[in-house]
């Protein structure tokens, strides 16, 4: 059974690590999930109560940066509330045009935004760069954060079943 364990954990990895760049799949969650799968086996004696609240807690931040970091970078490049609401809207809208309406939705949107609040072209525009890098940061976070996960997973599993112990 922990074989059967193991190679489900394998897949969620997979599928975590591509969920990092194909926002359809919820990479860090994933990783999480398959973390946790495995205190159902020997592999499992040795994860430490402190990382699986760590890991926990940046799961959770995982979640809350992936929307809250765009409409930020909105702010730090001098957008407005209008470039941020519509940031976040964009994001949102963005999820019915999946891959790519994830990264030019919360551009347009703090473009449009900004637009909308009667701002120049010039401001629009760097408002929705701000929100592009924003996104990108996150990218590169969640990405950190599975890094770690599938890290500690696997080196758990092959420590248990290492044979020369």
């Amino acid at each position: 059974m922990e074989y059967f364990i193991y190679f489900i954990v394998t897949i969620l990895m997979l599928l975590s690590f591509i969920g990092c760049v194909l926002p359809a799949i919820p990479g860090p969650p994933l990783a999480f999930i398959g973390y946790l799968l495995l205190l159902l086996t020997p592999a499992g004696t040795g994860l430490s109560t402190g990382a699986i609240i760590l890991f926990g807690v940046l799961t959770l931040l995982t979640i809350v940066v992936d929307f809250v970091i765009p409409a930020l970078g909105v702010k730090f490049f001098g957008g407005t509330k209008w470039g941020k609401w519509g940031c976040f809207i964009g994001s949102i809208a963005g999820l019915l045009f999946m891959p790519w309406g994830l990264i030019i939705g919360p551009f347009l949107g703090a473009f449009i935004g900004e637009l909308l609040g009667n701002n120049t072209t010039n401001a629009a525009l760097m408002s929705g760069i701000g929100s592009l890098l924003g996104f990108l940061f996150v990218t590169v976070f969640k990405i950190g954060v599975t890094v770690a996960l599938i890290y500690s997973s696997f080196a758990a599993i092959f420590s248990c079943l290492n044979p020369f112990q």
